[in-house]
């Protein structure tokens, strides 16, 4: 049961049935009270109407004997200005909704509805030269009991003013009996019907549900598939809508595509990674493994070198995986230009001496990780040593909200075609000279990697010298 609820169809088909079954109880009560309300204005227009005849009768100048009150399903009662019942219908043995429950009347002389019309009640109450004035009716409920048949009623009060006798009050009731009778109908009608109509509602709402959610078990069932085959080159049905579905399933298709990309990058990476650590370690030990056989034979310089290489080629794979890995940079505040000539001034034995234009400016702050940023410079700076013939420059300069710091030599430059080539890992455009160098073509890949989440970036193109100009730009602090 709980995983029948648990579904998002049987979600659905509840939340719908139980939406339409607030609405049909609502609807059917205001139509119910409608309903009701305009039978009973109809039956208080009856009685109203039956009051104000005997009313205008009486006020005529009428005698309470002369009254015509014979209906057979309208009960009537005439009541002075005393409370007394004067005149009342045939056969009316109980009543009640009218404040009179007497149903024989008390004045002297009185009648009934039977009496004759020329009837006298002994007083000067019959002189038919007196009239009156009809008030406005009053409305009420209750019941009465004619010649043994009990109904409901509604009740209309007529008061009529009659010179020399006051106020006199007459009574008279309609049957509810019909609008009784109709209301109950609409009642049994909506307990049927509505029940019938709820149902179809959950079938229908269970149907269209079950087809609009067809693609997206779909998609779960390839999504469990990719995951047991760990095939990532599969991709998922995309549906020919333009729905919600649809959008999800080639966003499903676009995270599957990144995840492919980023499994075969990284196993790239540790293919690349194993084969550059394998020179080096080789080349270690078989000069250790000469050294033990032949102690004067080893040659400590090239395993100093090999391990110094080793060291480097770790720390770059070890900043890699942390930069793969999200860690963001520290939020420090330093002055490029000082970081600038901290690097440089520690290059004094390089092949090429570096210069350093920063005369445009004195201070220029930048945020981020000191070391990581200077770990790119020094990464530019070898690679420019590595390729350049007579010259190394660096310059720091300010535009606009960016800091830039551009690194240049006079080598034979990077081809347009290779320019976002030469920042990918392990990528060397001269093999052979940067096997002998010592670099694994990691660290443009660092560098570029570093500045964006710097929140900056690194591209390459021609220097004035005619080599490669590399330029870093940074947000300024």
């Amino acid at each position: 049961m709980r995983r029948v609820l648990g579904s998002v169809r049987a979600r659905a088909t509840l939340a719908a049935s139980v939406v339409v079954a607030v609405a049909l109880a609502a609807a059917g009560a205001a139509v119910l009270l409608s309903l009701w309300t305009n039978l009973s204005e109809q039956a208080g227009t009856e009685a109203e109407r039956a009051a104000q005849k005997v009313a205008t009768d009486i006020a005529s100048g009428q005698a309470y004997g002369g009254l015509s009150l014979d209906s057979d399903d309208q009960p009537v009662q005439v009541v002075d200005g005393a409370g007394r019942l004067v005149a009342v219908t045939e056969d009316l043995e109980r009543i009640s909704g009218t404040g009179v429950d007497r149903v024989t009347p008390q004045a002297p002389g009185a009648v009934t509805g039977d009496d004759d019309d020329d009837g006298d009640d002994g007083g000067s109450d019959d002189d038919p030269h007196e009239a009156g004035e009809l008030g406005e009716a009053s409305f009420s409920d209750g019941s009465a009991t004619i010649d043994g048949d009990t109904a409901d009623y509604r009740f209309a009060a007529v008061p009529v003013e009659v010179e020399g006798k006051g106020t006199v009050t007459v009574h008279a009731g309609a049957p509810l009996t019909a609008e009784q009778e109709a209301v109950s109908t609409a009642l049994t009608v909506m307990l049927i019907g509505f029940p019938l109509l709820l149902a179809v509602v959950a079938l229908v709402t269970w149907l269209v549900t079950r087809r609009a959610l067809r693609p997206v078990e779909g998609i779960r069932g390839e999504m469990a598939a990719i995951t047991a085959s760990e095939d990532l080159t599969r991709r998922v049905p995309v549906p020919d809508t333009h729905d919600e579905v649809a959008r999800l399933a080639r966003t499903t298709n676009e995270t599957l595509a990144a995840l492919e990309q980023s499994v075969e990058r990284q196993r790239r990476f540790v293919a690349d990674a194993s084969h550059e650590l394998r020179s080096p370690i080789a080349s270690l030990r078989t000069q250790l493994e000469v050294g033990a056989a032949h102690p004067e034979l080893l040659d400590v310089g090239g395993a100093v070198e090999d391990t110094v290489r080793l060291q480097r080629l770790a720390a770059d794979l070890l900043l890699l995986a942390r930069l793969d890995a999200g860690e963001r940079p520290a939020d420090a505040r330093f002055d490029l230009v000082a970081l600038v000539r901290d690097e440089t001034g520690q290059r004094t034995g390089d092949r090429i001496a570096v210069s350093v234009a920063a005369d445009s400016v004195d201070r220029l702050e930048v945020s981020g990780s000191r070391g990581q940023l200077a770990r790119v410079l020094g990464n530019l700076l070898d690679n420019a040593q590595r390729h350049t013939r007579s010259s190394v420059s660096v310059s720091v300069r300010r535009a606009g909200e960016w800091a830039l710091l551009e690194v240049a030599d006079d080598g034979e430059g990077v081809p347009a075609a290779e320019r976002e080539r030469v920042f990918e890992r392990f990528v060397r455009l001269d093999e052979a000279r940067a096997r002998d160098d010592g670099g694994a073509g990691l660290g443009l890949a660092i560098a570029r990697d570093v500045a964006v989440r710097h929140g900056g970036s690194l591209t390459v193109r021609e220097a004035v010298a005619g080599g490669a100009l590399f330029e870093l730009r940074l947000p300024v602090a």
